[in-house]
C-alpha cells in the first residue's frame, strides 16, 4: 500500500473516531439527565431547617412590631371615617340638602319661565313701534346697533336750527343720547341674563349629583358668578341714575327757558309801553 492510501486512510479513522465520539458525548450526556437521582434521607436538611428558623423570626417580627402599628393605623383611619360619616358628612344630611335642591330647581325653573315670557308679548301696534319693541326686548347684543335707527324712526331726529332754538336743540339732543344709551344697555344687560340663567342651570345640575368634597368648587364658582351678576346690576342701577339725572336736567332746561321766555316777554312789555 502506498503512502497516499495510507494516509487517506488514517484521515477517515481519525473522521470515524471523532463522530462516534461526539455521539458517545451526546448519548452520555441524555443518561444522566434522564437517569433517576438519589433521594435524600428522611432526616431534614440542616440548611433547610436554619432558614426555617429565619422566616420563623421574621414572620413574628412582622406580625408583632409592623402588624401592631398598621392595626393602630387601621382603627385610627375607621374612626375618622366613622366620624365623617356620623357628624362632617351624615349621609341623612346630606339627602336632604339634595332634596332641597331639587326643591329649589323646581322653583327656580318657575321662575325662569315666567321670566321668558315677557319677549314673547308684543304690545306696540304700529309698524316702527313694533320694530322698536322687537329690538328691546330681543335680548340679542346683535340687536344693538339696530336700535338707534328704530328709535329714530319713531321718536324723530334733533330739529334743524331753523326749527328750533339752539338751547331746546341740545336738551332734545341729550335726552334722546341718554335714551338710546339706556336702551342699548337694557338690551346688553338682557342678553347677561340670559347668560347668567344658563351658568345658573349648569351650577344647579352640578350641585344635585355632586359629591361632598367638591360642593366647595361649586361654590366658589357660584361666588364669583354672584359677584359678577351683582357688577352688573350696578351697572344697571347706573343707567337708571342717568336716566334720572337726564329727567331733572330738562326739567331745569325747562324752568330756565321759561324764565328766559318770561324775561323776553316782559322786557317786551315794558318797552312797548315806555314807547307809548
Amino acid at each position: 500500500m502506498s503512502p497516499k492510501n495510507l494516509k487517506e486512510q488514517g484521515v477517515l479513522i481519525l473522521k470515524w473516531t471523532r463522530d462516534k465520539a461526539v455521539v458517545l458525548s451526546l448519548a452520555l450526556l441524555a443518561m444522566s439527565l434522564l437517569s433517576p437521582r438519589p433521594g435524600k434521607a428522611q432526616l431534614p436538611s440542616p440548611c433547610c431547617a436554619t432558614a426555617a428558623i429565619g422566616l420563623t423570626s421574621i414572620n413574628s417580627s412582622l406580625v408583632t412590631n409592623i402588624g401592631g402599628g398598621l392595626t393602630g393605623i387601621l382603627n385610627v383611619e375607621k374612626n375618622i371615617q366613622q366620624f365623617e360619616q356620623s357628624t362632617v358628612y351624615p349621609m341623612s344630611a346630606i339627602a336632604r340638602a339634595q332634596s332641597l335642591v331639587g326643591t329649589l330647581t323646581g322653583v327656580y325653573t318657575q321662575i325662569r319661565n315666567i321670566y321668558r315670557i315677557f319677549p314673547s308679548f308684543s304690545s306696540a301696534t304700529l309698524g316702527n313701534t313694533r320694530t322698536l319693541e322687537s329690538i328691546l326686548l330681543s335680548s340679542s347684543s346683535g340687536q344693538i346697533g339696530n336700535a338707534n335707527a328704530a328709535y329714530l324712526s319713531v321718536y324723530g331726529a334733533v330739529p334743524v336750527p331753523n326749527n328750533a332754538p339752539t338751547s331746546a336743540r341740545n336738551v332734545i339732543d341729550m335726552s334722546d343720547a341718554v335714551a338710546q344709551d339706556a336702551m342699548q344697555r337694557a338690551i346688553a344687560i338682557d342678553n347677561i341674563a340670559d347668560q347668567e340663567l344658563q351658568a345658573a342651570d349648569q351650577i344647579n345640575s352640578s350641585i344635585q349629583s355632586a359629591a361632598p368634597g367638591s360642593a366647595a368648587i361649586i361654590e366658589a364658582q357660584a361666588d364669583a358668578w354672584l359677584v359678577r351678576a351683582n357688577a352688573y346690576t350696578q351697572s344697571a342701577v347706573s343707567d337708571l341714575m342717568r336716566e334720572r339725572a337726564a329727567a331733572l336736567a330738562n326739567s331745569g332746561a325747562l324752568l330756565k327757558d321759561g324764565a328766559n321766555y318770561t324775561s323776553i316777554t316782559t322786557k317786551g312789555i315794558a318797552g312797548g309801553l315806555n314807547h307809548q
